[in-house]
């Protein structure tokens, strides 16, 4: 039996099964994975404890193993914007970890979370001997890239109907009927939507006198899904 794998604790193996599971270390041999995953600090979160917080230098890479982790940024004024939810086998820090800046946004938990963390140490001289790690890293910058290319462009140019019409034409997959149980609050909602509440309550209010959707406290009804697509488009 490898001797390596006999040193490692039995609490390991869940987070050797993580590790393997993320696109970055799916290439990466069973006894490389052990050795990753002794690499790796465990830390527990409390439910809206901050992970890391805009500004603050990255010195390596977390790795959320449990639980759900918000991405946002808020303004002098309050403002709020989510740029992404994360759940298990979601990493975060690529960005500034590579440039050695800080944080562009503050990562907090939503639920009770547990998070690996990777030096940067590690994980550079990993993408040094293991090029194919560190394509992975690059597919998943440039998808990050594109995705606040897309939040940019919906700020600038989407109005808040239309964003909200995108964001229940997504939830609810374009199904006739479909019925929505919001998990979140309208100044939630808002925060995603790159708004305010009572601008969220304007947008909601418009669609369901045109007949688009039909409200009842946090439900949803989807009455209309081809003018919902069509709204979500960008089409009059």
């Amino acid at each position: 039996m490898d001797s390596l794998h006999e040193a490692m604790p039995n609490k390991r193996s869940p987070d050797v099964e993580l590790l393997g599971r993320i696109s970055y270390f799916r290439s990466l041999p069973p006894a490389e994975l052990r050795r990753l995953a002794a690499a790796c600090t465990t830390r527990a979160l409390r439910a809206r404890e901050a992970l890391f917080e805009e500004g603050e230098p990255c010195r390596g890479l977390f790795i959320v193993a449990e639980g759900s982790v918000e991405v946002r940024q808020i303004s002098l004024r309050g403002r709020e914007q989510v740029f992404h939810t994360e759940g298990p086998g979601a990493t975060l820090g690529e960005g500034p970890l590579f440039d050695r800046g800080g944080y562009i946004a503050s990562a907090v938990a939503l639920t009770p979370a547990r998070v690996l963390f990777l030096p940067r140490s590690y994980l550079v001289g990993l993408c040094r001997r293991r090029p194919e790690v560190a394509l992975a890293v690059l597919e998943t910058l440039a998808r990050r890239v594109r995705r606040f290319a897309e939040i940019v462009s919906n700020l600038a140019f989407r109005p808040v109907t239309e964003r909200l019409a995108h964001f229940l034409e997504t939830a609810g997959a374009g199904r006739p009927g479909a019925e929505l149980q919001l998990a979140i609050t309208q100044a939630q909602l808002a925060a995603r939507l790159g708004t305010v509440r009572e601008l969220v309550a304007r947008a909601f209010s418009q669609l369901e006198t045109s007949g688009v959707i039909a409200r009842k406290r946090t439900r949803v009804v989807i009455r209309d899904p081809a003018r919902l697509a069509a709204l979500a488009r960008g089409e009059p």
